[in-house]
């Protein structure tokens, strides 16, 4: 197995389904199968230290911020808890709960994990000031004004109790009987119904108009408790207080004095969350004394002193009614099942992917077949299976297509690959399509205003046909386009019109050049400089560049060997895109950290994580993920993981501060 190339795989996926959860409000793989892939990274990035990126999904939280509110940077990171799905995994966690804390007594408090949107309430002088949604785990979009429509959150305690300033954790949620009352007012207007509540909860809370919020009666659990100065010595202590002080704690937590009674706390629920008012997916395991959580303390993303355990995905039963074909904007075309609707795990499922013609054929799926459907988490469904004693024997088998069902180009199999692409990318309605809204995305030209609807508008209207023709347009191809108007009109052209300042490396990602994505444009801008250079690469130039290989030298080849690419090159030539970048900007700075390498931990004043990087790489330093005898330094930023700060001690790696990196340059 080529590791290197296993890796990229895997923080590609991972990273795009993490943007479809947290940025889009879509769920297109259930929660085991992600933990698995991110297992899966974690296991190779350990085995594997030096592929190890900083910047690997298996150090995130998951989420990001919107445009559409100002930042708030957390006082305490919003942590995402390691998962579990089995009961051995639960007894591994406790023994090693018992072999930290050694002879002290502890207990655990468990809580339903309730299925909703993660936010943050801080209060000062008892007064509610602000509330955070959990962004990436360091920085949250503050959404204060819809988290004060939540009826059931105090405005502000008089109580004496509490410091000057705490912090509350809980999960926002929309209840089951809001959503299906909305679903409902929808059917009967015609339109487009919510797909489930979680997704709803989390598009109600990002809105703009806190009177539509309002209308929505959200509702909250808070689950946890935050401030510098804690009064409570335990977890149930701080439920019992905010209970008694009005504040909405979910009656169904449960203290447990050993893992036994962790797991009949994990029986009794197994059912019986069905009966709630909210979706649920799992327990929350936590040690109850605050003082032995701080001892226990916390690993990069995640608590050591707190455990998720998801229930199974659930499973139904109903009728296969047809396949559609649907076609990606790198060509990929990918099955999906249309289902005689069934109710499963709180939504009602009418599709469900399939993946790819491999899957169709070890499904061997017929035409009327009964299948059984598994959501996990309240998630996009998939078929794992057919029920073979009802089938009807003369019904025909689905078979996967030969020619693209947008524009009728026969389809290609690449060898060692799963999926049929269309390789008509020129012409291709849905391919272009696909292109223009890549190319418009925020990590690529950021030009906003610009939807998805509207896209597909100036494309059937034939006003654009690539990207290129972008910038060709003028407020006078709006006019007669409904719902447009003066001012949103110009705010488009303005967007197309500052997007010519993006930096190349951004526009060479935004090109959709099939396997570059853009940690590997930045690498191809920082060895090559300019669009006319990368075009000019040899093979053996192209693959002599770090994280390089076959696959992505022959895709880049192959782009510029059509001339229709070249001829947008020259075309977004023209309209002063960038297609180079200063070389000033990417070159070295000094060899002051030259032969050094670097792992970074923790929150910095002067730098993210992303910056602090590029100073070292750019000073001649490297950037590592995890400590080894060979490290040279541990840069310790605000909160770092204790587990780092362990290791470089016992290995005598040399720990420093900001400011003393600051002084090696």
């Amino acid at each position: 197995m080529d590791i290197r190339k296993r890796m990229d795989e895997l923080i590609n996926l991972i990273n795009k389904y993490n943007e479809a959860y947290y940025q889009n409000n879509e769920s297109l793989i259930s929660d085991l199968a992600f933990d698995q892939l991110l297992h899966e990274l974690h296991k190779l990035e350990n085995e594997n230290p030096l592929f190890a990126l900083t910047d690997s999904p298996t150090q995130k939280v998951g989420g990001t911020i919107t445009k559409q509110f100002k930042s708030v940077t957390h006082r305490f990171p919003m942590l995402s808890l390691g998962n579990t799905y089995n009961e051995n995994d639960l007894k591994e966690f406790d023994a090693l709960i018992k072999k930290t804390l050694g002879d002290e007594k502890y207990e655990y408090i468990c809580e339903l994990k309730f299925d909703g949107v993660a936010l943050s309430f801080w209060y000062q002088n008892g007064k509610l000031i602000k509330g955070v949604t959990r962004g990436d785990g360091i920085r949250g979009d503050d959404i204060t004004n819809n988290v004060k429509t939540i009826k059931s959150i105090p405005h502000s305690i008089t109580d004496q109790i509490f410091p000057v300033e705490f912090e509350l954790r809980g999960e926002g949620f929309m209840p089951n009987h809001i959503f299906e009352q909305i679903n409902y007012e929808r059917s009967l207007t015609g339109e487009q119904l919510l797909a489930n509540p979680r997704n709803s909860a989390s598009g109600t809370f990002k809105m703009q108009d806190s009177s539509i919020v309002a209308q929505r009666n959200l509702d909250c659990y808070i689950y946890a408790y935050l401030g510098f100065d804690n009064p409570f010595q335990t977890h149930e202590e701080s439920l019992i207080k905010l209970f008694d002080l009005g504040f909405p704690i979910s009656q169904t937590w449960e203290k447990c004095s050993d893992i036994e009674s962790v797991l009949a706390y994990i029986e009794k629920w197994t059912t019986k969350r069905n009966d709630l008012p909210l979706n649920t997916d799992g327990i929350v395991i936590k040690i109850n004394d605050y003082g032995q959580q701080e001892r226990l303390g916390f690993t990069a993303k995640s608590p050591r002193w707190a455990i998720s355990f998801k229930y199974p995905s659930e499973i139904a039963k109903t009728e296969l009614l047809s396949i559609s074909y649907q076609v990606g904007r790198t060509g990929n075309i990918t099955p999906v099942a249309n289902l005689n609707p069934v109710y499963l795990a709180g939504t009602m499922i009418k599709r469900a992917s399939i993946h790819n013609a491999n899957e169709m054929t070890r499904l061997d799926l017929h035409e009327g077949d009964m299948v059984f459907i598994e959501k996990g988490g309240e998630i996009i469904p998939k078929i794992t299976g057919v029920d073979m004693s009802i089938r009807n024997p003369e019904k025909p088998i689905f078979t996967f297509p030969t020619n693209c069902p947008d524009c009728n180009s026969e389809l290609l199999r690449v060898e060692g690959e799963a999926n049929h692409y269309c390789m008509n990318d020129s012409f291709c309605p849905t391919q272009i399509k696909g292109k223009i809204e890549h190319f418009i995305q925020r990590k690529a030209l950021n030009i906003e205003n610009l939807g998805v609807e509207t896209i597909d508008l100036l494309f059937d209207k034939s006003i654009i046909k690539d990207v290129g023709d972008l910038y060709k347009l003028t407020s006078f191809d709006f006019f007669g386009l409904d719902g447009f108007q003066s001012k949103s009109i110009q705010n488009i052209v303005n967007s197309i019109e500052k997007s010519k300042t993006v930096p190349f490396r951004k526009v060479l990602f935004g090109l959709g050049i099939r396997h570059v994505g853009a940690t590997i444009a930045e690498k191809l801008v920082l060895e090559f400089k300019s669009i006319n250079n990368l075009r000019d690469a040899s093979y053996e130039e192209l693959i002599a560049v770090p994280e390089i290989g076959d696959r992505i030298a022959l895709s880049i080849i192959a782009f510029f060997s059509k001339p229709d690419n070249i001829d947008l090159i020259n075309r977004l030539e023209q309209s002063n895109v960038q297609l180079s970048e200063d070389i000033l900007e990417l070159e070295q700075e000094s060899t002051s950290l030259e032969g050094k390498s670097f792992v970074i931990s923790g929150v910095f004043q002067n730098f993210d994580r992303d910056g602090l990087r590029d100073k070292i790489i750019l000073n001649g330093g490297k950037v590592v993920s995890s400590i080894s005898s060979k490290l040279d330094y541990l840069i310790a930023g605000d909160n770092m993981g204790p587990s780092k700060l362990e290791k470089a001690n016992q290995l005598a790696i040399k720990i420093i501060t900001e400011e003393e990196f600051l002084n090696l340059l």
